[in-house]
């Protein structure tokens, strides 16, 4: 809730259940997480990555930031409009 009421996402889909197998300061490790994909425009990029860092329990949490080359037009506007400073 925090991304959207900041104007940081237009969306976020959270996704419970996943199962990780990683290895992390050299063990393997298994773990059941979730998944977050928050849909924002490269402006705010930054700020999203910070918001979601501060608030996450891993030392290093698991966040990338995927450039989006195409997609619906509209849908594209929306995501601007709603991410909009």
């Amino acid at each position: 809730m925090a991304l959207i009421e900041a104007t940081l996402a237009a969306c976020v889909n959270i996704l419970p259940g996943m199962r990780s197998i990683y290895r992390w300061e050299g063990v393997v490790e298994r773990a059941q997480e979730t998944v977050m994909i928050v849909k924002t425009n490269t402006t705010r990029s930054d700020a999203v990555v910070a918001a979601v860092r501060a608030r996450h329990p891993y030392k290093t949490p698991a966040i990338v930031v995927v450039p989006v080359t195409g997609g619906e037009p509209a849908y594209l506007a929306w995501i601007i409009t709603e991410t909009a400073e």
